[in-house]
């Protein structure tokens, strides 16, 4: 797992999210899309993720769903990804078997990735380490921790938190597989333009 890993923002305009997302696919490759919306009713979620889903089989990228193991049942879905107070990995890795992906959101907390990671995790989530547009952190994640991780985490490592192409690179420099984003793509003039500025960052030179 290496590149754009993209995540839907909160919109209820279900077909203006397809079309944004398509656009970003099209314009692929994409590492994985988590379907994202904290404030979407059970209805609403289903009916958004069956969609996303569809859309990722078709340009064969993982789908991931944020935080609802049922919902992820439900469709058969490649993977969830777990915030800090969701269920524990372990406990989820149980309930989908060895092949599906999961993901762990560990903050700035190296102890949780290791925790994770020993748990099942297939990948670990740092971050915020920039000030973001959709979700408020109660601290910035210092760029060592992947240094640190570096050392001791044997899973792809994600980084979120504002990113941009720009202040995404010197994290992926310190050795970050996946970088998270949301708005620079879903509300960028150039969606298109926005996915090859992420993926030109991975294009070893």
């Amino acid at each position: 797992m290496q590149g754009l890993y993209l995540v839907t923002p909160n919109w209820d305009d279900t077909d203006h999210l397809l079309v944004i997302t398509e656009q970003a696919l099209a314009a692929g490759p994409i590492a994985l899309l988590q379907y994202r919306h904290k404030e979407a009713g059970p209805q609403q979620r289903h009916e958004q993720a069956a969609a996303l889903q569809t859309l990722c089989r078709r340009h064969n990228v993982p789908f991931i769903i944020n935080d609802f193991v049922d919902l992820c049942v439900q469709l058969d879905a490649d993977g969830i990804h777990l915030g800090g107070t969701d269920d524990e990995v372990a406990e989820v890795r149980a309930k989908l078997g060895k092949d599906k992906i999961i993901g762990a959101s560990c903050y700035g907390d190296l102890p949780r990735a290791l925790h994770a990671q020993d748990a099942g995790a297939s990948y670990v989530a740092f971050g915020g380490f920039y000030p973001s547009r959709v979700k408020k952190y109660a601290v910035t994640t210092p760029p060592a921790i992947l240094d640190q991780a570096n050392e001791v985490i044997r899973v792809p490592t994600v980084v979120i938190g504002g990113m941009t192409p720009a202040n995404a690179a010197p994290l992926i420099q310190r050795g970050a597989h996946m970088v998270a984003a949301i708005s620079s793509v879903y509300q960028a003039e150039s969606v298109a333009n926005a996915v090859r500025e992420f993926q030109s960052l991975f294009v070893k030179q």
